[in-house]
């Protein structure tokens, strides 16, 4: 049951390309927006659709192949932990994020355009 602690599962689509960043001489990092979106019928039986946004981190080998595979619009599920920041911003005012530490992913649709230039 341990690992059910913090564990995080989402399918969704990836919101910007990913965003490398060198973290030390061996390893890197990178940064990933996820959108999940839900539909569902309000009280007026409209279709509703609510996007959510999800910070994404990934280190190491996971990141490397992120970079070399992922691309903007591209389908993936993922799975993870919670991980709570704290900050300081500019203005002095204490904020707070929260990101997904992804410990695998698995590509599920390439974007359209990419597709096809496989094919």
């Amino acid at each position: 049951m341990n690992s059910m602690k913090n564990k995080v599962q989402l399918i969704g689509n990836i919101g910007a390309d990913p965003e490398v960043k060198e973290a030390g001489k061996s390893s890197s990092m990178v940064r990933l927006s996820l959108a999940t979106t839900e539909t569902y019928l309000n009280a007026k039986k409209e279709r509703v659709e609510e996007t959510n946004w999800h910070n994404l981190l990934l280190w190491g080998n996971l990141a490397a192949s992120t970079e070399k595979f992922l691309t903007k619009g591209d389908t993936i599920a993922i799975e993870g932990r919670l991980k709570n920041n704290t900050f300081t911003d500019k203005n002095g005012e204490k904020r707070y994020a929260n990101d997904i530490v992804v410990h695998e992913y698995q590509l599920l649709h390439k974007k359209q355009a990419d597709a096809e230039k496989v094919s």
